[in-house]
């Protein structure tokens, strides 16, 4: 038997059992993107597609453990992080990620769910900003997001978006840079911007927007986690910042425009719609 090996992404974010969003999203993206997905679970959650009940956080020694039992084993080529729901959390996450000098990193503030769940205890966004931002390469907030991380940088008098939607998000995403030292992906999905979002590269100091296929489809559950999930996985593979985004644009609308239907209410995307196999076949 011939021996391979396969780049490898770890994922840091809360469950979801309805399968859609959080860690299960996270693992179906990486391995329909080519490559191997190992996880970390920071909280339970109870949703499914009509409703998100509640939250409970895992302890904070047991994130840690999780995240040394693979890192002891297993080196990712990059790091994507979605839920983390407490600021001790938080500590837990950044004192690893820390002394272990783990890159690139994406993360995914997940603040408020779609239904406007608070996901993200007030006490803990000041400890997003001062720990976890500073250990990442790429945050990918959409406009509520944005609107938050503007508040907590100080920027107040930007937190309104503007009348013209496609400006502010190009001004916020430099403002989110600069103040963060990361790149900054400001997502647009619905208004003005349809399915355009803005990466402004920090290092470059330039922006470019990606104006992708506007889908209409109400299943859309968990594309926030898938968006950054396929950005770590192609980053893993060696893509640069761009490239990683437009590839994980392109996943995105593929999975939407399936049109699968599962659920009664806000359903998931088809993460394994690009997949072929005669295994994957109904009879």
């Amino acid at each position: 038997m011939t021996r391979t090996t396969k780049k490898v992404a770890l994922t840091i974010a809360g469950s979801d059992p309805s399968g859609g969003a959080g860690i299960a999203a996270d693992l179906k993206t990486f391995m329909a993107n080519g490559v191997y997905g190992c996880s970390v679970i920071t909280a339970l959650t109870a949703q499914n597609t009509k409703e998100y009940w509640a939250t409970q956080p895992v302890a904070g020694h047991m994130v840690t453990d999780q995240l040394l039992s693979v890192l002891t084993d297993i080196r990712p080529d990059a790091v994507k992080i979605g839920m983390l729901p407490n600021a001790g959390i938080m500590g837990e996450v950044a004192e690893v990620l820390g002394q272990e000098e783990l890159s690139p990193v994406v993360v995914d503030p997940v603040m408020v769910s779609t239904s406007g769940k608070a996901l993200m205890a007030d006490n803990a966004r000041k400890a997003f900003v001062q720990k976890i931002l500073p250990l990442c390469d790429l945050v990918t907030p959409n406009i509520p997001e944005t609107v938050e991380l503007l508040k907590l940088s100080g920027q107040e008098d930007m937190a309104e978006p503007f009348a013209d939607e496609k400006e502010w998000m190009q001004q916020a995403a430099k403002v989110l840079s600069e103040a963060f030292g990361i790149n900054v992906l400001v997502k647009g999905g619905h208004g003005q911007t349809g399915a355009s979002d803005y990466l402004y590269l920090c290092d470059e100091k330039k922006g470019k927007w990606f104006h992708g296929l506007y889908i209409d489809n109400p299943n859309n559950h968990g594309t926030g986690c898938t968006l950054s999930s396929a950005i770590a996985a192609g980053l893993a593979k060696g893509y640069d910042m761009v490239r990683a985004v437009a590839i994980g644009k392109e996943y995105v609308t593929t999975c939407l425009s399936a049109g699968l239907d599962l659920g009664e209410g806000c359903g998931p995307m088809d993460h394994s719609c690009a997949l072929r196999g005669d295994y994957l076949e109904e009879e």
